[in-house]
């Protein structure tokens, strides 16, 4: 039998359908290896241009840089330009604690694997 009071107290308290969306594409986003290399480097490194954070990541320039126009494309990354130098640094602290949220998950998941 349905609880339907509970079931409506959920309904209303679920996020609208275009923020459901919205995080859809940005957990898609983060399911790339590479893109998610680029924004470790950002979170150790701090603002850094195309070139290191390439180097850094063990990725091509191309790569590293279709990767970040597609991370700044969904606001994770922002891009300072000087001269001819794409800097780029992460949006907002917000990635970084996405991203120490999901290393802790893993470490206590790999924890309990080992016991």
């Amino acid at each position: 039998m349905v609880d339907a009071e509970r079931v409506a107290a959920v309904r209303r308290a679920l996020p609208s359908e275009e923020v459901v969306h919205d995080l859809a594409k940005v957990f898609s986003l983060l399911a790339d290896p590479g893109r998610l290399r680029l924004l470790a480097a950002l979170l150790e490194g701090g603002e850094m241009c195309v070139c290191d954070l390439a180097a850094a990541t063990g990725q091509s320039m191309s790569a590293a840089s279709h990767a970040l126009r597609l991370l700044r494309t969904h606001q994770v990354v922002k891009v300072r330009r000087s001269g001819r130098m794409a800097y780029y640094r992460l949006a907002d602290s917000h990635v970084r604690l996405l991203f120490d949220l999901a290393i802790t998950h893993i470490g206590q998941e790999e924890e309990r694997n080992d016991g």
